[in-house]
């Protein structure tokens, strides 16, 4: 059984930094593609980051380019997406998910909701201004 537990949301200043982590279960991350998305209230749920299974490149959308970054830990199990500067905007819940497809797809398949299997329960960050 696959399972994904997000953590490390809250509520921060805008400007300031916060760390979320996608612990997995059942899935090795280092195996399969592992992304985040957030969804805003009101709002399609978009695409944030994503490392991929075969090369563990970032994948990164133009939202957060220079502001969060993604890796993982292979001897946890763990992916993280690390926020800075973070703006009120970038107020959401941000979910992690994995996909089993592991074929040789561009980058931007990893990018849409429909590539993935599993989903964590998310977690609620807030940015106040």
């Amino acid at each position: 059984q696959v399972q994904l537990a997000e953590s490390g949301g809250g509520l921060v200043q805008a400007g300031g930094s916060l760390r979320l982590s996608c612990a997995a279960s059942g899935r090795t991350v280092t195996s399969y593609t592992v992304g985040w998305f957030r969804q805003a209230p009101g709002k399609e749920r978009e695409f944030v980051a994503g490392i991929r299974w075969n090369s563990g490149i970032s994948l990164i959308s133009d939202s957060v380019k220079g502001r969060f970054t993604i890796s993982r830990d292979n001897a946890k199990n763990t992916v993280y997406l690390q926020m800075n500067s973070l703006k009120p905007d970038d107020t959401a819940v941000y979910n992690c998910a994995l996909s089993e497809v592991v074929g040789f797809y561009s980058d931007s398949y990893y990018t849409a909701k429909s590539a993935y299997d599993y989903w964590g329960q998310g977690t609620q960050v807030t940015v106040s201004s």
